[in-house]
């Protein structure tokens, strides 16, 4: 896709902080981060969103989250880990490339991204 941030970023026409990168998915630092280490993962491909991925990467995309959580647990001293995504607009998914956000956490470390009822 032409205009879309993620697959500029995939093809190297955006620079970003690589985390982790294989042939079919690329992990890069949030230039928002919620929290120290928070990553996105994505692949490469432009998959609008979890109805568009094809089921084949579904468990591709989680074993590359839980590699990456790996890598931020050991190297941001976490010992707990947020992994979310949204999709669909009334989902709030701001970026319609699929993506999974890797929010390394701690131990009183006064972040909330947790449902409240209403």
């Amino acid at each position: 896709m032409d205009d879309c941030i993620f697959c500029k970023i995939a093809e190297g026409k955006i620079p970003c902080e690589k985390i982790y990168e294989d042939n079919e998915f690329i992990a890069f630092a949030d230039v928002n981060p919620v929290a120290e280490g928070h990553t996105i993962v994505i692949p490469k491909k432009h998959f609008k969103d979890i109805f568009d991925l094809p089921d084949e990467l579904i468990g591709k995309i989680n074993l590359v989250c839980k590699k990456v959580a790996n890598l931020l647990k050991e190297k941001f001293n976490a010992n707990a880990v947020n992994i979310i995504n949204a999709s669909g607009k009334a989902a709030q998914q701001s970026v319609f490339h699929i993506h999974y956000h890797v929010i390394p956490r701690r131990e009183n470390d006064k972040l909330d991204l947790w449902f409240h009822s209403k």
